[in-house]
């Protein structure tokens, strides 16, 4: 028996109505029935094509502003008909129900009239109902009939259709059908993901997630394995919604990588120029200054060792000065809101180089929800967006202005630093970041040793460090992490606080002459 099934008559209703009359010209003229609803029979019409009203065929007008329409037994036992089952087609016969060989549908666009800020009422009239019912319909049997919901399928089903004399083959239904289910399914979460926002449902019983492919990667982590990119269609600028202009392709780690540069260097307003540089999802070097070219070149000096095929976002569009000191080492990719021609010129000659262009900076404090798989389920939790409500001194001295200047820069870079963090500071750029470690200390003295090993490089008489503020990601739990960055020349220290020897903490800090303030926030990050 031959896997191949003729398209006599196909359904077409669709809210999309990109490539829809050239589809439709390209089946009629291959003779196929065009049935249709509403909106999609009016655009068919007046492109001159003849089209058949699902009305006249279920006898049945459309009502309720268009929410019955489908929903019929002349539709769905079109689509359901088993055409080699004799009770099947005998109950056709009697019921005078005709075959649906091909179902064109894409949905009522629920996901973009969220993202649009539509009201709750307004959200609930783009529910698709009888869409996501026939997709269903017409996928589960398509051992007869085809199901197209992407308008990117169309030439892929005209080419299906000119290689097979007008028919379809099994392995082509089969693939159509994957594609149906998972678009009904992603419909149905980004339902459920916004009704569980709209009533307040920080933990509803079922949670679903979806995305879309953007992107198969040539490996994941490591060579031995395979990693594909999706996006969930979110607004936010970033790495999903980036273009990128040269380079060759993004890889897994391209990609996580370019994603926490570009979230950490977002944390800056662009009226003041800030550059960051990451290495393995962790910053090298974040720096602040009067232009980018400055901005970058302070952040380099951070760490050089571990800049060089790193990832580098920036807070404001890349210019001809900042492009050129970037072409100066191997960078892996470069990630800012946009580019002028001549940064383009300089890093055309850079054909690896990936260069990516974003629509603006990401909003640091829009709420977000952050999903980490673990064996047998997930973990879900809010994105960290937690800003201090106040900084309170705990030590007898006060930190100065520029201190605090720093302590704040330093607290901002910690949240996007792997735990144990530390972060030491001074006069606008990191100076030593600790990152990962088991230890607290280790990561205080790990942060210190980096920035005498560049203190040497670039030929100084002491240790970035000296002069410095730090910040810590979580509460120091004893007196030792501090003092190791009080020995590494650190003057002030920002840290949550809420330890059972804070008091010990704060009267070494005291002793030292150092001034602390504590957040009352940790910001872990594993």
């Amino acid at each position: 028996m031959t896997d191949l099934a003729p398209l006599t008559r196909a359904l077409l209703s669709v809210s999309d109505k990109t490539g829809l009359v050239e589809l439709a010209r390209a089946l009629a003229a291959r003779g196929v029935a065009l049935l249709s609803t509403g909106g999609t029979a009016r655009t068919l019409r007046q492109a001159g094509l003849d089209v058949t009203d699902v009305s006249e065929v279920t006898q049945f007008p459309e009502m309720m502003d268009g929410r019955v329409k489908t929903l019929h037994p002349k539709v769905h036992g079109g689509l359901l008909a088993l055409r080699d089952d004799a009770a099947h087609r005998a109950a056709m016969e009697e019921h005078g129900i005709g075959p649906i060989d091909l179902l064109v549908v894409n949905l009522y666009p629920f996901e973009s009239a969220v993202a649009g800020g539509a009201d709750y009422d307004t959200a609930i009239e783009n529910i698709d109902i009888g869409g996501p019912a026939m997709i269903r319909a017409a996928a589960k049997n398509h051992r007869f009939v085809s199901v197209v919901t992407d308008v990117e399928d169309y030439d892929a089903l005209l080419a299906e259709l000119d290689a097979n004399d007008g028919q379809t083959s099994h392995a082509f239904r089969q693939r159509l059908a994957l594609t149906a289910y998972a678009r009904t399914g992603a419909y149905d979460a980004a339902v459920s993901s916004w009704m569980a926002g709209a009533l307040g449902e920080a933990a509803p019983r079922r949670r679903v997630f979806a995305g879309t492919l953007a992107q198969t990667l040539r490996y994941g982590e490591n060579p031995h394995q395979s990693a594909a990119f999706y996006v969930d269609g979110t607004a936010r600028p970033g790495i999903a919604a980036a273009t990128q202009l040269q380079g060759k392709e993004l890889s897994y780690n391209n990609i996580n990588d370019t994603d926490a540069a570009f979230e950490l260097v977002s944390e800056f307003a662009p009226d003041t120029a800030a550059c960051a540089i990451i290495k393995h999802a962790n910053p090298c070097g974040v720096a602040t200054g009067p232009s980018l070219a400055e901005a970058y070149a302070r952040a380099f000096d951070c760490d050089r060792t571990s800049a060089f095929g790193g990832i580098v976002a920036l807070n404001r569009p890349l210019d001809a000065d900042t492009a050129r000191a970037i072409t100066e080492i191997f960078t892996e990719v470069v990630i800012a809101p946009g580019a002028d021609e001549a940064a383009r010129e300089i890093f055309a000659a850079k054909k690896n180089l990936r260069l990516l262009l974003t629509a603006g900076l990401a909003d640091p404090r829009t709420a977000a929800l952050a999903v980490r798989q673990v064996a047998g389920g997930f973990l879900v939790q809010d994105r960290d967006t937690g800003v201090p409500s106040e900084l309170r001194v705990v030590t007898k001295r006060a930190p100065s202005e520029r201190e605090m200047a720093d302590l704040r820069m330093a607290w901002t870079v910690a949240k996007h630093v792997k735990s144990n963090a530390i972060v030491y500071v001074r006069d606008g750029a990191t100076v030593g970041v600790g990152a990962g470690q088991m230890s607290r200390v280790d990561s205080t003295r790990i942060a210190a040793r980096k920035s005498e090993d560049m203190a040497e490089a670039l030929h100084l008489p002491g240790p970035l460090t000296k002069g410095s503020v730090v910040a810590s990601d979580a509460f120091f739990p004893f007196p030792d992490g501090l003092l190791a960055a009080a020995e590494a020349g650190a003057t002030a220290v920002i840290q949550p606080g809420g330890a059972m020897r804070d008091a010990e903490v704060i009267a070494a800090a005291d002793e030292a002459g150092l001034a602390m303030v504590f957040t009352g926030m940790r910001h872990f990050r594993h």
